[in-house]
């Protein structure tokens, strides 16, 4: 393996160990000529897999570009990096278990969002709004909407009054979900 520090090609595995339900294998190197440490990751590949692009050209399937992605989705947020890997180990095991070896970029892109809707909801949200191409606020509100309804289980009762979250056309689903949550008591109020 290359150093990537300074390109020697004769670099020593100090440390060898199973990841994460065995899918990978993780192994410390060091560098004789420089000392740079650096980590990495031997995994099994049942086959070649191409990605289709809506342009129609043909890609190699990058495991790292989807890491990337996810991560760019999940930045600042509290998520474990195992659970993160777990997840993308997941979606790429679906896709090589689907018998194609070309794969449309709409499928992984429906894989990821509906890891990232279970793993965080941010995340799926900023997801997303990329990959679907929100241009409007309603777009949000759409999709919020869908997490309140899946997250919060009366989101669709109806609230005081008889009145119902989506009676109203353009009433933001997120007034509905605030209606029903406690309120903090003012200052003057006794317990």
């Amino acid at each position: 393996m290359r150093c990537p520090f300074c390109g020697c090609e004769d670099t020593q595995v100090k440390d060898s160990r199973p990841t994460e339900e065995n899918s990978s294998i993780r192994r410390r190197r060091v560098c004789p000529d420089c000392a740079g440490r650096f980590t990495t990751f031997e995994r099994v590949q049942l086959r070649e897999l191409m990605v289709l692009k809506r342009s129609g050209r043909k890609v190699a399937f990058d495991r790292d570009k989807l890491v990337n992605s996810v991560n760019v989705a999940l930045r600042k947020r509290p998520i474990d990096a195992d659970r993160v890997e777990r997840m993308v180990s997941g979606i790429v095991r679906q896709l090589e278990a689907s018998g194609e070896s070309e794969i449309a970029s709409s499928v992984i892109g429906e894989l990821v969002i509906d890891a990232l809707r279970g793993l965080d909801p941010v995340a799926y949200v900023r997801f997303a709004s990329v990959y679907r191409d929100f241009r409007e606020v309603a777009d949000f509100e759409s999709v919020l909407g869908e997490i309140a309804r899946d997250t919060i289980p009366d989101a669709g009762k109806p609230l005081k009054g008889g009145d119902r979250a989506d009676s109203e056309p353009g009433r933001p689903e997120a007034k509905a979900v605030a209606a029903r949550l406690p309120r903090a008591k003012s200052s003057g109020e006794t317990h």
